[in-house]
Formats: C-alpha cells, structure tokens, sequence
C-alpha cells in the first residue's frame, strides 16, 4: 500500500478529546499547530511564517496514553499517516489535514519528562496497570502560561539563543 507516512512538530492547539467508540474503542482527537519561523537579520527579530493545522487521530492504547500525558499546548512529535480529507460545508468544497497517529510523543527540546512503561496483558495487549484513563473531567487542565500563537515565554527565549 502506498501511504503517505508524516513526521510532524508542532503544538497541541485544542483540549484533546478521549472518547470510547461503541465497540469500547478508546479514540482521541486532537489539533496539533506547526508555525515556520525564521530570524530576519534586518529587523533582528524572529518572524512567524506560515501555519499548518493537522487533525490527529489515536487508536486504543495511544489514545489512552495521550490523553494521560499531553495537554493543550504541549509541544508534540507526532508519526503517522498523513491525508486529505474532502468535505463539504454550506454547500461548500472544504479540505482538511488529517493524520492517524502511530507514535506521539513530546518534542524534548521544550520539556523533560519522567518516562512511566504501561504493562499490558500478554493475551490482549491492553493496558492493565493500576492507572485507568481519566475521564474528561479527570484531565489536566489547559496551559495558562501560553500566548495566543500557543506558546510561551521559554519557547521565545530558546528561540532568539539559536
């Protein structure tokens, strides 16, 4: 098969949504945000170039561990098969880019973190330690130190040291 496979850095911009489809699935979707910038050495100030916004989607125990570990604004690596997706809106052709994840995790440069290995059972493979998925109301709350463009004041620092 000819898939189109995606390494993509960027930011989650919206709170991501773990759900259990009807068959006890577990799904999650997130947005994530990747911004080009680049140092103009006229004004000598970092300017922002374009944006790319990507639909994520986890299947079982990737969306459980996301949903775990990762917040709004949490800089991301995210792996996976990269598409299009055509819709219609109002009457409207819309496209939208999608991705369904085979690998998230965070991007290193902007955070440290304590790595916690699932056990799993060795029949079914699901997750079987003593922490269940948070319900929705059992996550972390969104980052309040962010701008508007998703980040914050460590990013811009790190940045204009490159």
């Amino acid at each position: 098969m000819n898939d189109t496979t995606l390494t993509l850095v960027g930011r989650i911009v919206d709170v991501p949504k773990r759900r259990l489809t009807e068959s006890g699935v577990s799904v999650l979707n997130m947005r994530v945000g990747s911004t080009a910038r680049r140092f103009d050495r006229e004004t000598q100030k970092w300017v922002d170039g374009d944006s790319t916004f990507v639909n994520v989607t986890c299947w079982r125990s990737l969306a459980d561990n996301v949903s775990r570990s990762l917040v709004q604004g949490d800089a991301v690596v995210v792996h996976g098969r990269f598409f299009t997706r055509e819709y219609e809106h109002n009457g409207q052709r819309r496209s939208s880019y999608d991705m369904e994840a085979y690998a998230v995790g965070p991007d290193l440069t902007w955070a440290r973190v304590e790595y916690v290995r699932t056990k799993r059972d060795p029949i079914t493979h699901e997750i079987v330690d003593a922490v269940s998925a948070p319900a929705d109301d059992d996550l972390p709350e969104p980052r309040a130190d962010l701008d508007e463009s998703g980040l914050d004041a460590e990013h811009e620092l790190a940045e204009a040291a490159r």
